[in-house]
């Protein structure tokens, strides 16, 4: 079931990529770099490629349900790291973009830290583990206290926020959506035939919620950065928040883990982070924007 499960979220990750491109330069073209403002997400579905990336993450989000409900999380999450060499290649062939030495050593430490994590997670995860009430709740609370953050960053910061603050907090929101979905597809799965009686309302009403406003902030990213950087974070702090709450709020690591296996997990994990912050500094998009950026600067008004 768990090598099922690793298959599907595989797949997820490759329609997750391409939709991942095609909204990508459909909202680059749209916004020009500027913030997407709520008009600006309804014109959005107006455009073939935005509807059609839509269509593709749709795909893929289904088939990371499936896998979300068949295996742990820390098994499933940081799968989605394959998305990152796809997006890579696809956006790279698209904007004839050269990558520079210290990308590709970004991109690689990206793969080899979450696969890394994916492997020794798969050996140590417990066979089960059902999510209780009260660990579900807490969750919650942790989910609205996120999502105060963020969402008062944006109402009281709007001009000042980079594509780094909203690639940082989709990943969050996201990774707490990952989790609510897990427990609601576990709560389905052992309903014995009465699934909106034992469907947890407040999950889903929460996984709403942070999908919507996830979702906000990964358009405003797309506007702001090249679509790997986006999908790199995506990828890591959003594995990584799902697996800080797998294990530490839901117990899913088996009680038998070896301080070494736990260790080299941790050390994979900062490995995949390292190289998502090395991406957002020297990919040669990133570094193209601050060059054009200096040089309006330079520019004196009225010439």
């Amino acid at each position: 079931m768990v090598w099922l499960a690793v298959t599907a979220a595989v797949a997820g990750a490759f329609f997750l990529a391409f939709g991942t491109q095609r909204q990508s330069s459909a909202v680059r073209a749209s916004s020009g770099g500027l913030n997407v403002t709520g008009l600006g997400m309804l014109r959005l579905f107006r455009t073939p490629r935005w509807v059609f990336g839509l269509v593709l993450l749709g795909i893929g989000m289904s088939l990371n349900v499936y896998a979300l409900a068949s295996a742990p999380l820390t098994v499933v999450q940081p799968i989605g790291a394959i998305a990152l060499v796809i997006t890579t290649v696809v956006n790279a062939r698209e904007h004839n973009i050269r990558m520079n030495r210290p990308t590709i050593f970004a991109i690689i430490a990206c793969m080899v830290g979450s696969i890394g994590f994916v492997i020794m997670a798969i050996q140590v995860s417990a066979e089960s583990h059902v999510i209780t009430e009260q660990e579900n709740l807490l969750a919650l609370l942790l989910l609205a206290v996120v999502v105060l953050i963020f969402g008062g960053a944006v109402l009281f910061f709007p001009h000042r926020l980079s594509a780094f603050f909203y690639i940082v907090g989709a990943g969050v929101l996201f990774g707490f959506v990952a989790v609510l979905v897990r427990t609601i597809s576990v709560a389905l799965l052992n309903s014995h035939g009465h699934p909106l009686a034992d469907m947890p309302w407040l999950a889903v009403v929460a996984v709403v919620i942070a999908g919507l406003l996830g979702s906000y902030f990964v358009q405003n990213a797309y506007s702001k950065g090249p679509p790997d950087l986006v999908i790199a974070g995506l990828t890591v702090i959003d594995p990584m928040v799902g697996i800080a709450i797998g294990i530490g709020l839901f117990g899913e690591l088996a009680p038998n883990v070896q301080p070494a296996v736990a260790l080299s997990m941790v050390a994979a994990g900062c490995v995949a982070i390292v190289g998502v912050i090395a991406l957002s500094r020297h990919h040669p998009d990133v570094l193209e924007r601050k060059a054009e950026a200096k040089r309006k600067l330079q520019i004196p008004e009225g010439s």
